[in-house]
C-alpha cells in the first residue's frame, strides 16, 4: 500500500505539534507502508519526501491563497497513490483534491479547528474564509477523519454535524521516549543564562493566542520571587501579539530577575535539556486539541501544570503526573476565560504549590516519565494509523 502524506510542515521546517507528529509518524509507518511525503518549503534531501515552494505566480497574493496553490501543486505529485493522508488545513485541500482527481480515499488527522481559532482572521484577514473552507470541505468529505484526543472528537463532530462520528477515530499523538528522556548535563543551561540551582517554570510554544502565553506572563507576577521563568517561545502570529508579549515580558523583568526568554527555535536535545532541569513545565493554552509539548515534558521527568481543556486532560493525569487549571471559556468559538482574573490567579496558584513543594512536584515528574512510557508509543499510533488505512481502502 502506498500512503501519501501531505503537511505543512515537515523536518527541518517544524515550528508546531503536528510537524512533530508527522516527522515520527512517517518514521514508523516507513516499517508498515510505502510512504511519500509531501510539504511545503524548498527541496529536501531525505528519500521519498518532495517539498513544495509557493507558486511564482501567486508572490505577494493573501497566505491562504498561496497555500491553496501549493496544495494543488502537491494533488498532483500524488499519482498512483492509493491514499492520500493530509495534516491541518494548510494541506487539507490537496487531500481533498487528490482524493477527487485520482479516486483515492482522503484520511484527515485533525490537529486543531479553524472555528475554534476565530484569532486567526487576525493573522490571514479575508484569508481566513479560505482556510475555513479549505477544512471543511475536506472533512465533511473525507473517507475518515483522525482525531488526536476524545476532546479533539467531540470538538470535530460539534464543528462539523454532518460528519458521520463511525468516521471519526481518536488516536492520540505519541512520544519517542528514549530521544526525550532526562538529560543531566547543564551545558545547555548555562550558555542560555538558566540557573541549576534555582527552581524554574519552562514554557515551549508559539506566540499564538491559542497557546495562553499572556497569561502565563500575568500569573508569573506573582511565584515565588526566587523562581526562573524560561520561555522558549518564537514565531509571533501576528505584530500585534508579538507587541502584547513583549511589553508584558518588559513589566515582569523590571519587578524581578531569572526572566530568560530565547525567540528562536532550540534544537531538540537544548530543549530537552531545559525540560529535565525545570521544576515545573507550564502548558497555559486555551485551545489545545492534545498538546503534544506535555508529553515532551513528561517523557523528560518534569512536573506539568497545565489548562484543564481540550485534550490536555487525556494527556496530564491531575494530581498524578501534574496539575490541571480549571476554566471556565466563552462558547464563542475563542475560547477565551469567561473570567480572565481567576483563570490567572488559578495558574499562579497551581504553579506555586509544586515551586514550593518541589518533592511533589519531583513525585508527579516521575509518574509523567512512566504514564509517557506505557502509553504513548508511535508504534502503537503507526499500527493504528494503518488500520484506519485498511478500512477505507
Amino acid at each position: 500500500m502506498r500512503v501519501d502524506l501531505l503537511s505543512r510542515e515537515y523536518p527541518p521546517d517544524v515550528y508546531g505539534g503536528a510537524g512533530v507528529h508527522l516527522e515520527y509518524l512517517a518514521r514508523e509507518l516507513r516499517a508498515l507502508v510505502d510512504v511519500r511525503v509531501h510539504c511545503f518549503g524548498g527541496p529536501r534531501d531525505e528519500p521519498g519526501v518532495t517539498g513544495y515552494p509557493d507558486p511564482p505566480g501567486l508572490a505577494g497574493a493573501n497566505a491562504a491563497l498561496r497555500t491553496m496553490g501549493v496544495d494543488l501543486e502537491m494533488a498532483a505529485g500524488c499519482s498512483g497513490t492509493d491514499v492520500v493522508h493530509s495534516h491541518t488545513w494548510y494541506a487539507n485541500l490537496a487531500g481533498h483534491t487528490a482524493k477527487l482527481l485520482y479516486g483515492v480515499p482522503h484520511v484527515v488527522t485533525s490537529h486543531s479547528l479553524e472555528p475554534l481559532r476565530p484569532w486567526k482572521a487576525e493573522q490571514l484577514g479575508g484569508g481566513y474564509a479560505l482556510s475555513s473552507w479549505c477544512e471543511r470541505t475536506a472533512i465533511e468529505a473525507a473517507d475518515a477523519v483522525i482525531a488526536v484526543s476524545a476532546g479533539m472528537k467531540a470538538d470535530v463532530l460539534r464543528a462539523y454535524p454532518s460528519v458521520d462520528p463511525d468516521k471519526v477515530h481518536v488516536v492520540y499523538n505519541g512520544i519517542d521516549t528514549e530521544q526525550y528522556s532526562p538529560d543531566p548535563g547543564t551545558d545547555v543551561l548555562q550558555r542560555l543564562g538558566i540557573d541549576p540551582d534555582r527552581p524554574s517554570v519552562v514554557y515551549v510554544g508559539r506566540i499564538t493566542r491559542q497557546k495562553g502565553l499572556p497569561y502565563l506572563l500575568r500569573a508569573a507576577r506573582g511565584l515565588p520571587p526566587d523562581t526562573q521563568l524560561v520561555l522558549l517561545a518564537g514565531a509571533p502570529d501576528t505584530p500585534e501579539i508579538a507587541a502584547e508579549v513583549t511589553a508584558l515580558a518588559g513589566e515582569l523583568r523590571a519587578t524581578r530577575s531569572g526572566v530568560v526568554w530565547v525567540q528562536e527555535m532550540l534544537p531538540k536535545r537544548e530543549v530537552i535539556q531545559v525540560l529535565t532541569h525545570a521544576t515545573l513545565f507550564v502548558c497555559p493554552s486555551i485551545y489545545e486539541p492534545m498538546g503534544i509539548v506535555n508529553l515532551e515534558a513528561m517523557a523528560c521527568r518534569t512536573a506539568v501544570v497545565a489548562t484543564a481543556t481540550g485534550g490536555i486532560p487525556e494527556v496530564v493525569a491531575d494530581r498524578e503526573t501534574g496539575l490541571l487549571v480549571p476554566i471556565e471559556q466563552l462558547t464563542d468559538g475563542s475560547g477565551t476565560p469567561l473570567d480572565e482574573a481567576r483563570f490567572v490567579a488559578d495558574l499562579a496558584g497551581a504553579m506555586t504549590a509544586l515551586l514550593e513543594d518541589p518533592a511533589r512536584a519531583a513525585e508527579l515528574g516521575r509518574a509523567g516519565r512512566r504514564r509517557a512510557v506505557e502509553h504513548f508509543s508511535w508504534a502503537a499510533v503507526a499500527d493504528r494509523t494503518v488500520a484506519i488505512y485498511q478500512s477505507v481502502t
